[in-house]
C-alpha cells in the first residue's frame, strides 16, 4: 500500500521546563458514513492530544454522532461540527481549554459553505492556538480561504499555533504554497511514516496536511501506517482519506 514508519514517533509528555510534546492528528472522516469502529480504532491507536476533524457529521443528531466517536477514541469535543460547516476539534483530557470559536466563512453562491473550528488549549505551560479546516474545491475561493486561515490563526493571540486539514490541493499549488510560505509544513519539515493521504485504496497525492507556526519543533509528521494498532484494513474501512499524525514540541509560553 504505502511505505511504513521506520522510526518511533515521540510520545506525548510535559518537560520540566513546562514545554510540551503533543500529538496532533488531522483526519477527514467523511461524515462518519463508513466503518466507525475502524475509525475509532485508528484515532485511538494514534494516541492524539488533539484531533483536527474534517467532514464531521452536520445533519440529524450530528452532536450525538460526534460525541460517540470522541468517547470511543478517548477524546472530548472542543468545537465545530455543523456549527463550523464540517471542521471540528477533539481533545484528550491532558489539555486545558481556554476558549473555542466556530467560524463560518463567506458563502460563494453555488458552492459549499466552509468554516474553521478553532480553540486555544494549554498543555503544561505550553499555550497553543488550534485550527481545523476543509478548504474549497474551487481554486480562487480556496486561495482566499488560505489567507483567512492565516489571519484567523494570527488572531488567536497565542505565541504558537497549529493548523491542519483537507486542503483539496497538492503541494506546489497556490494555496498550499501560500500556507507553507508562512507556516511550517509538517511533512516537508520532518517526514515520518508515509506521504500520500488520498485515497486509502490508491494513495497517490497529498492533499491533507498539518502546519505549525515558527518556534514549534516538528518531531515527525506523516500518515501513521506502521504505528502499532493502525492497520491497512482499518485505514481503508474508516473513511476516504488517510490521516496525518504529527508530533510537535511546543515551548512554554
Amino acid at each position: 500500500m504505502i511505505r511504513m514508519a521506520t522510526t518511533p514517533l515521540p510520545n506525548s509528555r510535559t518537560e520540566p521546563d513546562g514545554s510540551a510534546v503533543i500529538r496532533v492528528l488531522s483526519y477527514n472522516i467523511r461524515s462518519m458514513r463508513d466503518d466507525t469502529d475502524a475509525l475509532a480504532r485508528v484515532i485511538s491507536a494514534c494516541e492524539p492530544d488533539l484531533v483536527l476533524v474534517q467532514e464531521a457529521p452536520r445533519f440529524f443528531r450530528w452532536r450525538k454522532k460526534l460525541a460517540r466517536l470522541a468517547a470511543a477514541s478517548g477524546q472530548v469535543i472542543l468545537s465545530g461540527g455543523a456549527t463550523a460547516a464540517g471542521p471540528a476539534l477533539l481533545c484528550s483530557l491532558r489539555g486545558t481549554v481556554e476558549r473555542t470559536e466556530d467560524v463560518l466563512l463567506p458563502l460563494t453562491p453555488g458552492l459549499h459553505r466552509r468554516g474553521f473550528a478553532t480553540a486555544v488549549v494549554r498543555f503544561g505551560n505550553a499555550r497553543l492556538g488550534v485550527l481545523s479546516c476543509h478548504l474549497s474545491l474551487q481554486k480562487d475561493e480556496r486561495y482566499e480561504q488560505g489567507g483567512m486561515l492565516l489571519e484567523r490563526l494570527a488572531g488567536l493571540g497565542t505565541p504558537y499555533a497549529v493548523a491542519g486539514g483537507d486542503l483539496n490541493e497538492r503541494p506546489g499549488g497556490p494555496t498550499f504554497t501560500r500556507l507553507a510560505g508562512t507556516l511550517q509544513d509538517g511533512w516537508t519539515t520532518r517526514p515520518w511514516g508515509a506521504e500520500h493521504t488520498s485515497t486509502p485504496t490508491d494513495p497517490h497525492q497529498r492533499i491533507d496536511a498539518v502546519f505549525a507556526t515558527p518556534g514549534v519543533e516538528i518531531l515527525g509528521c506523516g500518515v501513521p501506517l506502521g504505528l502499532p494498532g493502525v492497520t491497512e484494513e482499518d485505514l481503508r474501512a474508516a473513511t476516504d482519506h488517510l490521516p496525518v499524525l504529527a508530533a510537535l514540541k511546543v515551548p512554554a509560553s
